[in-house]
C-alpha cells in the first residue's frame, strides 16, 4: 500500500468516527430534550396564558385614511409635454416647477409646521370643542408622567395663530409630539407611483383622534398647498383689482363733473362760453382717458384671474375616514399559539445551551 493510498484511508476513518460523534451527539441532545420535555412544555404553556392576557388587555389600533388625487394644471401641459417627447428620445430636460411639484407635497404632510398647526387645532369632540394635541395628551396619559414636573403639569396649549408668541417648554413638547407622530401616527404615500393619487393614514389607539387628525391634517395641507401655489398670482389678482376700481372711480368722477359744469351754467351769456366749454372738454377728455385705461386694465385683470385658474391646483377627495374606523388587533388563539411555541423555542435554546456547555467543560 502506498503512501497516499494510506494516508486516503485514515483520512476516510476519521470522517466515518467524525460523522458517528456527530450522530450520538445528536441522539444524546434529543435524548437530554425528551427528558425535559415536561419544562417545554410548561414553558409554552406559560406563554399561551401570557399571550392570551396580551390579547385581552391589548388596546385596538385604529387606522383612518383618506385618499385624493393632485392634479395641477401647470405641470400636466407646456414645458410637461415636451419633457415627455424628449424622454421618448432618451433626453432628460429636468424638472420644472415650483418647490410643491412632484412628491416634495409628502414631505409637506409630514412636516413641523404642519404638523403643529394642526394639533394646535380645535374639533368639535362629542360637542366640545378640544384641541387635538389635548386629546393626544390625555390618551397618551402624558399628565400623570408629568405631575412630577411643575412646569409641565401646568403647560396649556392655545389654538394656533400667526401671532402665537414663541413659548420654549410649549415648542419643545410639541417636537416630541411631531417625532413621535411621524414615528409611530402618520404615513403618507402614493399607492400607485404612475398615479396622481396619494394616501394619508394615522393610525392611533384612540379612534376619535384618528379620524379628527387625519381629517384636520388632509385640510390644513391642502389649503396651505393651494394658498402657497397661487400667492403670487392671488397678489398680482389684488393689486390689479384695486388699480382697476381706482381708475373707474376716477372716470366716474370725470364724467359727474362734465355733466355738474353744464347744470352750474343753465343761462350762460353766449359771450361767456369760457365757463363751460373749458371745464366740460378737460373733464371729457380725463373721462376718454380713463376710459382707454380701465379697458387695458380690465383686459389685464381678466387674463391675470385667468391664469390664476389654471395655476389653481385641482384636489379632489376620493375617500374619506368614516366611523367605525378600521380596527387592527392580534387575535386571541394567534397571540396563544405565537407565545406559546416563543416560549417553548426560548426553553429549547436555554436547555441546549446548557448542554452544549456542560459538553465543553467535560472535554
Amino acid at each position: 500500500m502506498t503512501t497516499e493510498s494510506r494516508q486516503e484511508s485514515i483520512n476516510h476513518q476519521n470522517d466515518e468516527i467524525s460523522l458517528k460523534e456527530l450522530i450520538l451527539k445528536i441522539h444524546d441532545w434529543w435524548k437530554y430534550l425528551l427528558s425535559k420535555w415536561l419544562i417545554i412544555v410548561a414553558f409554552g404553556l406559560l406563554g399561551a396564558v401570557l399571550g392570551l392576557v396580551y390579547a385581552i388587555l391589548q388596546k385596538p389600533v385604529y387606522t383612518a385614511s383618506t385618499t385624493f388625487v393632485l392634479e395641477d394644471e401647470k405641470g400636466s401641459g407646456g414645458i410637461g409635454n415636451l419633457a415627455g417627447l424628449a424622454s421618448m428620445a432618451g433626453i432628460d430636460v429636468g424638472g420644472g416647477g415650483g418647490i410643491f411639484q412632484g412628491d416634495n407635497i409628502l414631505s409637506l404632510y409630514k412636516s413641523r409646521t404642519m404638523l403643529e398647526q394642526t394639533l394646535l387645532t380645535s374639533v368639535s369632540i362629542d360637542g366640545k370643542p378640544q384641541l387635538l394635541v389635548d386629546r393626544y395628551i390625555a390618551f397618551n396619559h402624558l399628565r400623570k408622567k408629568w405631575e412630577e414636573k411643575t412646569a409641565l403639569s401646568n403647560l396649556q396649549f392655545k389654538a394656533y395663530t400667526l401671532q402665537s408668541p414663541p413659548n420654549r417648554l410649549r415648542d419643545s413638547v410639541l417636537g416630541e409630539i411631531v417625532l413621535d407622530l411621524n414615528k409611530n401616527y402618520l404615513s403618507v404615500a402614493k399607492p400607485d407611483k404612475k398615479l396622481s393619487t396619494i394616501q394619508v393614514d394615522v393610525k392611533a389607539k384612540d379612534e376619535v383622534f384618528a379620524k379628527a387628525f387625519n381629517d384636520a391634517l388632509v385640510k390644513t395641507v391642502n389649503e396651505f398647498y393651494i394658498n402657497t401655489k397661487t400667492k403670487k398670482t392671488l397678489n398680482n389678482v389684488q393689486i390689479l383689482q384695486h388699480k382697476t376700481d381706482s381708475v373707474r372711480a376716477v372716470m366716474n368722477g370725470a364724467i359727474y363733473t362734465a355733466v355738474a359744469v353744464a347744470d352750474a351754467t343753465p343761462n350762460l351769456n353766449p359771450t361767456r362760453q369760457v365757463q363751460r366749454v373749458a371745464p366740460a372738454q378737460k373733464a371729457q377728455f380725463a373721462a376718454e382717458t380713463n376710459k382707454s385705461i380701465l379697458a387695458e386694465m380690465v383686459k389685464n385683470l381678466e387674463m391675470t384671474k385667468m391664469a390664476l385658474l389654471k395655476e389653481t391646483p385641482l384636489i379632489q377627495v376620493v375617500d374619506q375616514p368614516i366611523y367605525p374606523l378600521k380596527k387592527e388587533k392580534l387575535g386571541k388563539l394567534k397571540a396563544v399559539v405565537l407565545f406559546g411555541f416563543f416560549f417553548a423555542f426560548l426553553a429549547l435554546i436555554y436547555f441546549s445551551s446548557k448542554l452544549l456547555l456542560k459538553n465543553l467543560l467535560s472535554e
